[in-house]
């Protein structure tokens, strides 16, 4: 049974609140999470996972998806090539191949390996195209985001010892000085 960190749930959850504000989050939306539970316990990333750590993060995470419907995908470590576990249906709607691997706390780290137990069909793949994610403790989620990120600030500047590094996405302008741009494409609403 994981035992539950107050702190770390209020910390993940504001800076939920501060990415929402930004990017209204509902069911269309998927958010990668990195995630160096070490860091967040003030050790060097990959060094000392905590599955502790990994639970409070879930369900400030669960909240979330209850109150506005807004799905996550876990990346793991580098030593699963920073692949990401997500629901099923999630990949499946948004046509990402599953991949044959289960990550564990050594081999994809603590939050992927809590989130691929605790979800109900979970899987594997090796490239999604987010909507916007968070980053905690420098793992670099960059290369699942869409083209266009935009960093967002958040009042919360770190988890735990973990920096907190936050981006949601825009669509691409294109057609130069002549063009028209609607408001909702720049505003950050997707």
């Amino acid at each position: 049974m994981a035992v539950m960190n107050r702190q770390i749930i209020d910390e993940v959850s504001g800076a939920l609140a501060d990415l929402e504000k930004v990017m209204p989050f509902d069911s269309r939306h998927l958010l990668v999470i990195g995630c160096s539970t070490s860091e967040i316990g003030g050790s060097r990333i990959g060094t000392s996972g905590s599955m502790d750590v990994a639970a409070s993060i879930y369900q400030a995470l669960r909240n979330s998806h209850v109150q506005t419907g807004v799905h996550f995908a876990f990346q793991c470590c580098e030593h699963l090539n920073r692949t990401l576990v997500l629901d099923r249906k999630v990949a499946e709607q948004r046509g990402y191949d599953p991949v044959t691997v289960r990550p564990v706390q050594h081999a994809g780290g603590s939050m992927a390996t809590y989130a691929y137990e605790h979800m109900d069909d979970p899987v594997v793949v090796e490239y999604i195209k987010a909507d916007g994610g968070i980053d905690i403790g420098d793992t670099l989620i960059g290369m699942h985001l869409k083209p266009v990120a935009v960093p967002v600030r958040s009042e919360i500047k770190r988890i735990g010892s973990a920096n907190l590094v936050m981006a949601r996405t825009r669509p691409k302008l294109i057609g130069g000085e002549r063009a028209v741009y609607p408001e909702i494409e720049t505003s950050g609403k997707i």
